[in-house]
């Protein structure tokens, strides 16, 4: 992914929040024939390595993982993103010489993938994907509330799919290089438009402003 360097975000500990935000992504491996492509939700930590590992799991009706073996994978993850009219600079008030852009947040895991059809090791992604998106809600849905002859039968229709990362790429888009009175005009041209993306920008412009 091509990333000028003053949208390119390196920090571990902000990488995986993000991952986690926004959990769902698509997972590319190349096939015999083709290039094959799987949206689902991930688990992602640090393992003892120090190296991001994403966990999730697919239908066992689904070619793509037996492919997976010692193969090569990019897993994307898509963030907020929105389109920036020029109308939202200060700047072409002041010379015009403003053209229209995109802002978003996009990060490109790349390596090692692997199939694991094991029982037990589905389950648990299973109980922490539940677990991570049912946080938070006022009664808590957990994997237990089903019958477990049912559960089983679940766990069953699916396979497990664990990618190491050997290349992290994360752009965070948000005009950071214009001047402040730009970044303010769009952050505020977005409020109406796409909150999501303007409130990272205004997270951004706290962050700036810190010693």
């Amino acid at each position: 992914m091509y990333i000028p360097k003053q949208f390119r975000e390196t920090r571990p500990e902000v990488i995986l929040k993000a991952v986690n935000d926004l959990r769902f992504a698509i997972l590319v491996s190349a096939g015999p024939e083709a290039v094959e492509a799987t949206h689902l939700p991930l688990l992602a930590d640090y393992d003892a390595a120090g190296r991001l590992r994403l966990r999730g799991h697919v239908a066992r009706a689904n070619p793509q993982w037996r492919r997976l073996a010692g193969a090569r994978a990019l897993v994307i993850f898509q963030g907020p993103q929105a389109y920036i009219s020029p109308s939202f600079y200060a700047s072409k008030r002041e010379h015009g010489k403003v053209v229209p852009t995109w802002n978003y947040l996009a990060i490109h895991v790349s390596g090692s993938a692997e199939a694991i059809d094991d029982a037990a090791w589905v389950r648990d992604v299973v109980d922490g994907l539940t677990r991570a998106q049912e946080a938070g809600r006022p009664k808590p849905w957990a994997v237990t509330d089903a019958p477990e002859d049912y559960i089983e039968g679940m766990v069953k229709a699916i396979v497990g799919v664990e990618i190491i990362a050997e290349n992290i790429e994360a752009a965070w888009k948000f005009v950071q290089h214009r001047s402040e009175a730009d970044r303010l005009g769009v952050a505020a041209g977005l409020e109406g438009e796409s909150p999501a993306v303007a409130a990272m920008m205004t997270d951004l412009e706290n962050a700036r402003s810190k010693p």
